[in-house]
């Protein structure tokens, strides 16, 4: 069994083609394909995070307003990057929207991705200390996120507060009890998949990974999944990890499906993220259902991963890719063993 959600990048686009053409027709649509989703039966609606960009940005309205209108799906993000966050404004962020949506958040967090613009975490306010890199900044500040979550009192109350002070130390506030277990890192590499164990977070292992040893994308990926199931286990945590990932999938059931992406990629493909890091880009899969259950049989990672999110092609609209989740979930999870 799997818990199966969808990974939406909120992209839009003033273009004629496109669905979403503004923000608000993503942020409204975001809503609604949540709700669409919960009623389908799904167990998760998840969301990229990007700045500068024509996509969605700061999650945490969303979640909370994806919260208030369902009652069940899990409601996350993959994944927020570290190096734009202020981990204790974000402590109060992320505990209101968990309350909201009653304990449901399944927060994603990394050290981020190249962005839009050069170093855009300087243009929020944040500089690497003196030695380090801005992926160190990411992951100091997911760490310093991760603390402040066990909701240990730390600050020095004033001794004539305009309201009364609990006794000692204060926390920030509103905390969101057992949130701590259900943040998730977004690994690019064995090595940050390992360090995410150490700090018990669960995993999120996308369609991009440093290319590592020259296999193929689903072999390397599963080999990082086994990698951090041996390091949670030899770091003595108590609960049982999650790990997810994600894959473009799409069952050709009727002639929309065929004339989007009949003629999809069928490799995976290698790249660049930077000047010195190779990496190594999943394939997608489309096809016939038939054709595509025995593709998946082989797709060694998703056999590893309990969750499963399907990224959806959000400007071709909330009704289309209902229909993509829904012929997922009842044609092709239950052949597999998903469901």
């Amino acid at each position: 069994m799997k818990k199966i959600g969808f990974l939406s990048f909120g992209h839009w686009t003033p273009s004629p083609q496109s669905q979403a053409r503004s923000a608000a027709d993503v942020l409204l649509q975001s809503i609604d394909l949540a709700v669409a989703a919960e009623e389908l039966g799904a167990d998760g609606a998840y969301f990229r995070v990007h700045h500068f960009a024509r996509q969605l940005a700061s999650p945490f309205p969303l979640l909370a307003a994806v919260g208030a209108k369902t009652s069940r799906i899990e409601i996350g993000t993959a994944v927020i990057d570290m190096r734009y966050e202020n981990p204790l404004y974000m402590i109060e962020d992320a505990g209101a929207a968990d309350l909201i949506a009653g304990g449901r958040l399944q927060l994603g967090i990394s050290r981020g991705s190249p962005e839009q613009v050069i170093d855009g975490w300087r243009y929020f306010g944040y500089q690497p200390g003196e030695g380090q890199t801005d992926a160190d900044m990411g992951r100091r500040h997911a760490e310093i996120f991760l603390d402040m979550l066990r909701g240990q009192g730390f600050a020095q109350p004033n001794p004539r507060p305009m309201f009364p002070n609990p006794p000692g130390l204060l926390r920030l506030e509103p905390l969101s009890e057992g949130l701590r277990e259900r943040i998730w890192w977004g690994a690019g590499s064995n090595a940050t998949a390992v360090w995410a164990a150490k700090l018990g977070m669960n995993l999120q292992s996308s369609t991009l990974k440093s290319d590592e040893t020259g296999e193929a994308f689903h072999i390397q990926q599963a080999a990082q999944i086994r990698a951090y199931r041996a390091a949670w286990k030899e770091a003595g945590h108590t609960r049982e990890p999650r790990v997810s990932v994600s894959r473009s999938i799409f069952a050709l059931v009727d002639d929309r499906d065929r004339a989007y992406f009949g003629n999809g990629q069928e490799e995976d493909q290698i790249g660049f993220i930077d000047e010195r890091t190779r990496a190594i880009f999943g394939r997608g899969y489309a096809a016939e259902p038939d054709r595509l259950i025995e593709q998946l049989k082989t797709d060694e990672a998703i056999a590893e991963a309990d969750t499963l999110l399907l990224t959806v092609p959000n400007q071709l609209g909330v009704a289309y890719n209902a229909h993509v989740i829904e012929t997922i979930l009842t044609q092709i999870a239950p052949t597999l063993g998903w469901r």
